[in-house]
């Protein structure tokens, strides 16, 4: 058996422990598994990452049936760091739902194992109705963890975020019908160069592009995101931003440089768009008075600036485009696990609500300020070289759209340092915190009452995010390790010849 034949075991063993934690029901043999289960995929991604180096494209069709019919479980660099940022990120935020107790609620390990499996399967399927299959065993738990987590505001919302996905869902699978009817297959790798030779497959892989860039939150079809968004908890917020979006963008990257070769048509409708969501999402963070919502807009304003990397589709803007995605990534999880631990001791994430915490709270402050830095793309932190990838690789496009999305990157990031410094000021100086609440997310806003003296954020709680917040760190220093794994990525997207035949082969 070779190493390819074992990649489906990422998405059977999260499937297996899923089953088998609904029936222990024991809160520490789930969260055991969960635990083993992210950890094992870490290791796994890590192992990959370094055999790419040798063997660029690692690829099994499930079944033994002949290429082009067998289901294709295939890993590349790419999909190997995808499998690595994602799984960090959930794990992080596993142990910070451990910690305030979410996993002891009725199936939330099962259905964040499901979340796992999806999320898997969707990094290392090579067929386009495989990819909407696991998108859908993405969305099914998320539904549930929509309605078991956050606030009272979460049954409400919760109807936008079924809504809008079961539609978009729709979308893609008709897209994906269309795809198999004018071009006989959806094996992406069979699809290879069919975008630019055949108009109606063209216009068929648009159509599945386009429900993508839905579910990734695109501007002018992005409102959803941050109104659904915060109203689950923070830990699924996390786990939202980490895994949803990226993975729809993860599609959107191997789907447009397989298919269309990065030669589209209509790309420049998509350079608009992404400019203008990078902007929008940072203006939109102006306007907000809580620490998530403030946050889904900068997830708004990251999807813009992702986007920016394949729309140039040059190996400096793919490599930027990649790096800043994994940035992301590690960065919201920071940001929101820390903002979590800040709203699960105080009560609230309402600006007007939290005061002062820079002395009360330095740890907090420290990995807050670290983030919101990352956001902006200072240093010392990963999103200093993201930024930096994505200028750099922006003005390789052509003309006036070298000009728009430079313009767009600088504008967005401008603006986002005023809004973030809003946020800064608002929650960590101003005057001491006299009253706080002592509610937690799944019950009514209650009347504040005093703050004594002695109530701060445990230190347990604080970790997670600080690991991340170490990561992004990590990255800023030892840069030059991380760019070799990113450029091999950016290069098997830029010529996926090597992904094509070993599909196909």
């Amino acid at each position: 058996m070779s190493a390819a034949d074992l990649l489906p075991l990422l998405v059977a063993v999260p499937l297996a422990f899923a089953g088998l934690t609904v029936l222990l029901r024991r809160h520490v043999v789930g969260a055991s598994l969960l635990v083993v289960t992210l950890v094992g995929v870490l290791v796994t991604s890590v192992v990959l990452i370094a055999r790419h180096a040798s063997t660029p494209v690692l690829a099994s069709g499930v079944g033994g049936y002949p290429a082009g019919v067998a289901i294709p479980f295939v890993s590349d660099t790419l999909t190997a760091l995808m499998l690595a940022v994602t799984s960090l990120a959930t794990l992080a935020t596993t142990a910070w739902l451990i910690m305030t107790g979410e996993t002891r609620y009725r199936f939330v390990v099962p259905l964040v194992l499901l979340l796992v499996a999806g999320v898997n399967g969707a990094l290392l399927t090579g067929d386009l109705f495989n990819l909407f299959v696991f998108i859908e065993v993405m969305l099914l738990p998320s539904y549930a963890l929509l309605a078991l987590t956050g606030g009272w505001r979460r049954l409400g919302v919760g109807r936008l975020f079924v809504v809008v996905n079961l539609v978009n869902s729709a979308v893609l699978l008709i897209g994906v019908a269309f795809v198999y009817g004018t071009a006989g297959t959806v094996n992406i790798a069979a699809l290879a160069g069919r975008g630019v030779q055949d108009d109606r497959t063209g216009l068929a892989v648009a159509m599945v592009l386009v429900a993508l860039a839905v579910k990734a939150g695109i501007v002018p079809v992005h409102t959803w995101l941050p109104r659904s968004y915060p109203a689950t908890s923070p830990g699924v917020m996390s786990l939202f931003a980490a895994l949803h979006t990226k993975v729809a963008l993860y599609a959107i990257y191997r789907i447009y440089s397989v298919v269309y070769d990065g030669q589209a048509s209509w790309i420049g409708i998509v350079v608009v768009l992404a400019a203008v969501t990078a902007v929008v999402g940072a203006v939109s963070t102006l306007g907000e008075s809580t620490f998530r919502h403030a946050m889904a807009y900068q997830m708004v304003a990251g999807v813009g600036h992702i986007l920016i990397g394949v729309v140039v589709f040059t190996q400096a803007s793919l490599a930027g485009g990649l790096l800043y995605l994994a940035h992301h990534v590690i960065t919201m999880a920071a940001l929101l696990l820390t903002g979590g631990a800040i709203e699960h001791t105080y009560g609230s994430h309402r600006f007007d609500r939290l005061s002062r915490l820079m002395t009360r709270e330095p740890w907090a402050a420290t990995v807050v300020a670290l983030g919101l830095l990352s956001l902006v793309g200072l240093p010392p932190t990963s999103g200093l070289w993201g930024k930096l990838l994505l200028i750099v690789g922006a003005a390789e496009a052509p003309g006036w759209q070298a000009w728009l999305l430079v313009g767009a990157i600088v504008l967005a990031s401008i603006i986002s340092i005023i809004a973030l410094q809003r946020l800064w000021s608002e929650i960590f100086w101003g005057p001491s915190m006299e009253t706080y609440r002592t509610d937690n997310a799944r019950t009514r806003i209650s009347e504040p009452v005093p703050l004594p003296d002695d109530v701060r954020i445990p230190a347990r709680m604080l970790a997670p995010g600080t690991a991340m917040i170490a990561v992004s760190v990590a990255i800023f220093v030892g840069i030059g390790l991380l760019s070799p794994v990113v450029d091999r990525a950016a290069a098997g997207l830029g010529d996926s010849t090597a992904y094509v035949e070993a599909v196909l082969r």
